[in-house]
């Protein structure tokens, strides 16, 4: 069986709005929680960390969406995420 690859922005063990260690929890204004900004809680802030390894992505946006390239992972683009929905 071929495992399919690591996506850059799923799945990973990474935030990919802060680049810190996914811990799955959301800003409460207590310490421990992680604040991520509103903009990227409505997905309209496009990812800035792979989610795979932290690592800081190349990222474009364009007028109809965006695109993140991982330096390990490889690119994913907004309209490829669009049909997963």
């Amino acid at each position: 069986m071929v495992e399919p690859p690591l996506s850059p922005v799923a799945g990973g063990a990474y935030d990919v709005h802060t680049g810190t260690v996914h811990t799955g929890k959301v800003h409460t204004g207590k310490p421990g929680g992680c604040e991520i900004p509103t903009s990227a809680l409505l997905g309209l802030e496009p990812p800035r960390f792979c989610a795979q390894c932290g690592r800081r992505m190349i990222v474009q946006v364009r007028p109809d969406g965006w695109w993140a390239q991982c330096s390990r992972h490889g690119r994913v683009d907004s309209t490829d995420l669009e049909a997963h929905r």
